[in-house]
C-alpha cells in the first residue's frame, strides 16, 4: 500500500512534531485540531523548529518555505477524509480517543490506516471502535518528534500484514527507526521509563533528596541525560499519571499504582513545562 497523503488529529506537542517529520520528508500533512489558536501554535512551533536547522545550514530558506507550505491545517474533522494515514495523536484519554476513533472510521476512505500515537492505551481497544480493526495500529512517537528516532510500532489483535508492513515502511522513509511491539500497557519503553519516574516521585515525595539532587543523581551515576523530574516535566505530568493508571488497571500490580505526590500535583494543574510548573518552576 503506497501512503501518499497523511492527516493528523490533535495539534499539541505531539502532533506538530509529527506533522514537521512528515513534511521535512516530502510528505502533505492536514493537521487539525478542534482550536484554532491551538493550530496556530502549532504553526509557529513549526516554523521555530525549521529555523532553527536553517541556522544550522541543516536546510535552506527555499526547503523550509516548501516544508511549511506542505502543513495544512483546519478545524474542520471531515477535511480529513481523503487521507492514506490519520494518525491520532489527541490527550492520552480513552473516551476522547474511542470517540475520535468513531468519527474518523466513518468519514474515512475504506483503505485508509488509523494509527494512534497513544503512550500506552490497548491499540486493540481502539481498534474495536472501528468497522476496519485489520487497519488500525500503534504509531507512538517520542518528544521532541523531530529529534527522536525511535517509533514503536504496536500491532492490535486484527492489525494486518498489509498495515504493519505499510506503516513499518513509512516510519523509515520519514528517517525513523521504527521498533515492533506487542499490545501490552504501556508497550515497552513507557512500561519501563514511567515505574522509574514514579518512584522518583516517591522519593521526591519522602523527603530521601530534593528534586534537583534526584536529578542528578541519575544523571551522573546512571548517564542520564535528564533526570527523571525533569523528564516528567517535560513529557507533562497529567501524561505520567495516565500511563501509571493504564499500567495499574492493566496488571493489577500494585507496583504501578501513581505516586499520591502525582497525583496531588495533576489535580492542582501543576503539569510541568506546559502549565509553568510542574516539579520545577518555568
Amino acid at each position: 500500500m503506497e501512503i501518499r497523503s497523511i492527516g493528523i488529529v490533535g495539534a499539541g506537542t505531539m502532533g506538530n512534531g509529527i506533522a514537521q517529520a512528515f513534511a521535512v520528508s516530502g510528505y502533505p500533512v492536514l493537521l487539525t485540531d478542534v482550536a484554532a489558536a491551538q493550530l496556530d501554535r502549532a504553526v509557529k512551533t513549526i516554523d521555530g523548529g525549521l529555523e532553527r536547522l536553517v541556522k544550522r545550514e541543516k536546510l535552506s530558506v527555499a526547503e523550509k518555505a516548501s516544508v511549511i507550505g506542505r502543513v495544512r491545517t483546519t478545524t474542520d474533522l471531515n477535511e480529513l477524509a481523503n487521507v492514506d494515514l490519520l494518525i491520532e495523536a489527541a490527550t492520552e484519554n480513552l473516551a476522547l480517543k474511542l470517540d475520535i476513533f468513531k468519527r474518523i472510521d466513518a468519514m474515512l476512505n475504506a483503505d485508509a490506516i488509523i494509527a494512534s500515537n497513544t503512550s500506552s492505551i490497548s491499540i486493540s481497544r481502539l481498534a474495536a471502535a472501528t468497522s476496519r480493526p485489520d487497519k488500525v495500529i500503534g504509531m507512538h512517537f517520542f518528544n521532541p518528534v523531530p529529534v527522536m528516532q525511535l517509533v514503536e510500532i504496536i500491532r492490535g489483535l486484527a492489525t494486518s500484514d498489509r498495515t504493519f508492513n505499510a506503516v513499518d515502511a513509512i516510519t523509515r522513509q520519514i528517517g525513523k527507526a521504527p521498533v515492533k511491539i506487542k499490545n501490552s500497557p504501556g508497550f515497552v519503553v513507557n512500561r519501563l521509563l514511567c515505574p522509574m519516574i514514579n518512584e522518583a516521585v516517591f522519593a521526591l515525595q519522602e523527603g530521601l533528596a530534593t528534586a534537583t539532587e534526584i536529578d542528578d543523581a541519575m544523571k551522573l551515576g546512571c548517564n542520564h541525560p535528564i533526570g527523571p523530574l525533569a523528564l516528567c516535566d517535560l513529557v507533562g505530568l497529567d501524561v505520567e499519571l495516565a500511563v501509571m493508571n493504564v499500567l495499574f488497571d492493566g496488571f493489577k500490580d500494585s507496583k504501578y499504582r501513581p505516586a499520591p505526590l502525582l497525583v496531588e500535583m495533576v489535580e492542582a494543574g501543576y503539569l510541568g513545562r506546559k502549565t509553568g510548573r510542574g516539579f520545577y518552576t518555568y
